[in-house]
C-alpha cells in the first residue's frame, strides 16, 4: 500500500514536470488535438516555467532527462522517427541519444574502486573524462597498461533504485489507462509495459551486456553486415563492461548527413539489413537500435554498440513476420491474412478475404514508394483502425520486435530519405524465406517434430504405469471420480488430473507416431 502511495506521487510528479516544460500538451500542437486534450494544456501552462526553449522537442527532452532514465529511454524512440513527428520536434529530442548529463568522475572513480578492489590507476594508464553519457550508464575512454584503448562503460549511481521507481510509475499509468480506457486493452499497454520492464531490468546488468555482445558477434562476422567490439570479460563486472574503444563516428552526429563525407545510402543500407538479418535468420537482435548505438569508422563499416536490450524470436515468430514482410513484397495479402490466422492472432468469425482486402489499402499505396513520399503517421493510424475492426490483440512476444523495427527505419529514413524500405528488404526477407519454406526449412521442421515425439516417448513408460496404477485403484472403489467426490482420504482432484493428464500424454504419443508415419 505505502510503495502504491509512493508511486501515485511519482505519477503526479510526472505530469506536473511535464506541465512546467509546456511538455504535456506543447502550445505549438494545441490545434492538433481533441478538444478536452487542448483545456488540458491550457489548464497546464498556468504552471509551466518562464524562458523555455522554443522547440517543444527540446522542451520534452529536458522534462523527461529530469524525470528519470525510463521516461529518456522512451524520448530516444520518439526521436528516430522523423518521417511520423515535426522534424523541429525531433531535432529538439535529438539531445538524449547520447547528450544526457554525465555523473561525476568522483563517482565513476568510487564504483571502479568498489567494483575492482582498487583504484583505476592499478589498471590502467589513463581514464578520460566522460565521452558519452546516457539514461542508464556513461562511457570513459581509457588505456590499459598493455597500451590498448578501451571503453570503460560504467552504470549510474543508484540507477537500479531510480529505474524500478520510474517502471512502477508507468505500470500504474498504463493501468490507469486501461480502465479508463476500455478500447485500449486491445493494444495492450499493461503488456507492452511488462515487456519493457523485464527489457530494463536486464539492462542494468553489465555482465548480461557483455554475454549479449558476444552472442550477436557470432552473425556479426557471419553476415559480415555489421561489427561488435570486443569484449574484456577480466575487468567486467555487474557495473562495469570493458570493450575494445572504436574510433569513428555517431551515426547521431549532424558529419554524418554532411554530403561527401558518408554513403548515407549504404549506410542506411546496412542498419536495416543487420537488423533483418539477425532477426529472421538467427532469432536474436540488438533491440535498442537508436543512432547513439550506432558509430561509422574510417572505412565506413558500421559498428553497433551499448548492447544491454537483446531481442530475441522463436523460430515460430521468426517465421511469422518473414512471411509477412515477404507476402508485402509480393504483395500476396492473401497470404499474409492466412499467416495471421494460422498464428491465431485474427479471431476465427473474421474471413481472410476480408482481412486481405483491408491489408491491400494498406500496401498498395505504399508500395515501391520512397521515404519522402510516405506519410507514416497515416499509414500507422489505417493499421491500428484495421486491427481494430478486426479485433487484433497486440502480441507482447513481438512487441520487442515491431518496437526495434519502427527504430531502425526511423534511423534510416533520417539517412536516405529516399529510402525504399521494401527493396532493402527484400534480399534479406527473399533468403530467409527460402530457408524456411524451402528443402532445409523442411527439414528443420521434421527434426523439430522428432525430438518433441523423442521427448514425449521417454515419458511413456512411467505414463503407462501411473495410468495403469490408478485405474486398478479406481476399479477396486478407492477413488470415486464422479461429481468430484472420494471414498477414501484420497484427493479425487489430483487423481482425476492426473489420469486426464496421463490420457492426454498418451493420445500425443500416438498421434506423434501416425504423424511419422505420415
Amino acid at each position: 500500500m505505502k510503495r502504491t502511495f509512493y508511486t501515485f506521487v511519482r505519477m503526479i510528479r510526472t505530469g506536473w514536470v511535464l506541465a512546467r516544460h509546456d511538455a504535456l500538451v506543447p502550445s505549438e500542437y494545441t490545434k492538433s488535438v481533441p478538444a478536452v486534450a487542448r483545456v488540458l494544456g491550457s489548464l497546464s501552462r498556468i504552471f509551466t516555467l518562464r524562458n523555455l526553449s522554443v522547440n517543444p522537442g527540446e522542451r520534452l527532452a529536458l522534462a523527461l532527462e529530469k524525470l528519470g532514465p525510463a521516461y529518456i529511454k522512451f524520448g530516444q524512440i520518439l526521436s528516430t522517427r522523423g518521417d511520423m513527428l515535426d522534424p523541429v520536434f525531433v531535432e529538439g529530442l535529438s539531445r538524449l541519444k547520447d547528450k544526457v548529463p554525465p555523473f561525476s568522475m568522483k563517482a565513476a572513480e568510487d564504483i571502479i574502486l568498489k567494483e575492482w578492489g582498487v583504484k583505476w590507476q592499478d589498471k590502467l594508464s589513463t581514464f578520460s573524462q566522460p565521452i558519452a553519457a546516457a539514461s542508464i550508464a556513461q562511457v570513459h575512454k581509457a588505456t590499459l597498461q598493455n597500451g590498448e584503448v578501451v571503453a570503460i562503460k560504467i552504470l549510474r549511481p543508484n540507477i537500479h533504485k531510480r529505474m524500478r521507481n520510474d517502471m512502477d510509475v508507468l505500470h500504474m499509468v498504463a493501468a490507469i489507462a486501461e480502465n479508463l480506457i476500455p478500447s485500449s486493452k486491445r493494444l495492450g499497454p499493461k503488456k507492452f509495459v511488462e515487456t519493457a520492464d523485464r527489457a530494463v531490468m536486464l539492462e542494468l546488468d553489465l555482465r548480461l551486456e557483455a554475454a549479449a555482445a558476444s552472442e550477436l558477434s557470432e552473425p556479426a562476422k557471419e553476415t559480415r553486415l555489421f561489427n561488435v567490439p570486443e569484449i574484456h570479460w577480466n575487468y567486467g563486472s555487474k557495473n562495469i563492461l570493458v570493450t575494445e574503444w572504436i574510433e569513428g563516428t555517431s551515426v547521431s552526429d549532424k558529419k554524418i548527413l554532411e554530403k561527401g563525407k558518408f554513403n548515407q545510402k549504404e549506410i542506411a543500407k546496412k542498419v536495416m539489413q543487420s537488423f533483418l538479418a539477425c532477426s529472421f535468420d538467427y532469432g536474436v537482435f540488438h533491440a535498442d537500435m537508436h543512432e547513439g548505438n550506432m558509430i561509422i569508422d574510417a572505412k565506413e563499416q558500421l559498428w553497433l554498440v551499448d548492447f544491454g536490450i537483446l531481442g530475441r524470436l522463436a523460430p515460430a515468430e521468426q517465421r511469422f513476420h518473414a512471411e509477412i514482410l515477404y507476402g508485402f513484397l509480393m504483395r500476396d495479402y492473401t497470404r499474409i491474412a492466412e499467416v495471421h490466422f494460422e498464428a491465431g492472432y485474427v479471431p476465427t468469425h473474421h474471413s481472410i478475404e476480408d482481412f486481405a482486402s483491408a491489408l491491400r489499402s494498406v500496401g498498395e499505396p505504399i508500395f515501391g514508394q520512397t521515404a519522402e513520399n510516405v506519410a507514416m503517421t497515416k499509414v500507422l493510424l489505417q493499421l491500428f483502425e484495421i486491427t481494430e475492426i478486426f479485433d487484433m490483440q497486440m502480441q507482447p512476444q513481438l512487441i520487442m520486435l515491431q518496437k526495434t523495427m519502427m527504430q531502425t527505419e526511423g534511423v534510416c529514413r533520417r539517412l536516405d530519405p529516399e529510402f525504399d524500405m521494401w527493396e532493402i528488404s527484400r534480399p534479406v526477407v527473399e533468403k530467409s524465406m527460402k530457408r524456411e519454406l524451402g528443402p532445409q526449412g523442411r527439414i528443420n521442421d521434421l527434426l523439430r517434430g522428432l525430438s518433441k515425439a523423442r521427448r514425449t516417448l521417454e515419458i511413456l513408460p512411467g505414463a503407462t504405469e501411473d495410468i495403469a496404477a490408478l485405474a486398478k485403484a479406481w476399479s477396486n472403489g478407492e477413488i470415486d471420480l464422479s461429481k468430484n467426490k472420494a471414498s477414501t482420504n484420497k484427493r479425487p482432484s489430483n487423481a482425476s488430473w492426473k489420469i486426464i493428464a496421463m490420457l492426454s500424454s498418451t493420445v500425443v504419443v500416438v498421434m506423434s507416431g501416425i504423424w511419422m508415419v505420415g
